[in-house]
């Protein structure tokens, strides 16, 4: 189990925390069918040995039982983040710099995978070093704007829009970030 740091299990089956063994065992079969590397369509490797890895844990008990209680511990750590980031101000051009970031990660893929040009959350959550909770709104902002969109299997993937956006944003960006290195 020594993944538990970084991959959230149910999140890979995309289940609850209390789904019942049947359920676990379902989603594993679909997934892994999706996710297998020799399905030319909807094959990834990476995804396909996550996936396996959540079902040999979550699918026996007590394996399940030692990681709901690093998971449970790590939400609560999450949401204490979260909570200290609602007390503080809001910080809009550290906002503004995320956002191009994530553009720059999903530009990134589309340019280097074109079989493959997104990325899934968790991926740019590592990426990006910042918690789920603090890139929902991100997330969010971005498809509203159309600049990203989320596929039928969950893939985050820029848009035309948000390629142009990038661009147009990008030499800004550098500027801001060189001041910011400077004055700290």
């Amino acid at each position: 189990m020594e993944k538990t740091d970084t991959a959230d299990y149910y999140e890979a089956l995309q289940i609850s925390s209390n789904a019942e063994p049947e359920t676990i065992h379902r989603v594993y079969r679909m997934l892994a069918q999706r996710f297998h590397p020799d399905n030319k369509d909807t094959g990834n490797a990476t995804q396909f040995r996550l996936v396996s890895e959540a079902y040999e844990v979550l699918s026996v008990a007590e394996r399940r039982v030692r990681y709901d209680v690093v998971h449970q511990q790590r939400r609560q750590d999450r949401w204490r983040l979260v909570s200290k980031g609602a007390e503080t101000e809001n910080d809009f051009a550290t906002e503004q710099v995320l956002r191009l970031t994530v553009l720059e990660v999903l530009y990134t893929q589309r340019r280097l995978d074109t079989n493959v040009p997104g990325i899934f959350t968790s991926d740019l959550e590592r990426l990006t070093g910042r918690p789920r909770e603090h890139l929902e709104f991100t997330v969010w902002y971005l498809i509203q704007k159309k600049f990203i969109q989320r596929g039928d299997n969950s893939l985050l993937v820029i848009s035309a829009d948000g390629v142009e956006h990038l661009e147009q944003n990008y030499q800004a960006d550098i500027q801001t970030r060189r001041l910011r290195a400077k004055s700290e």
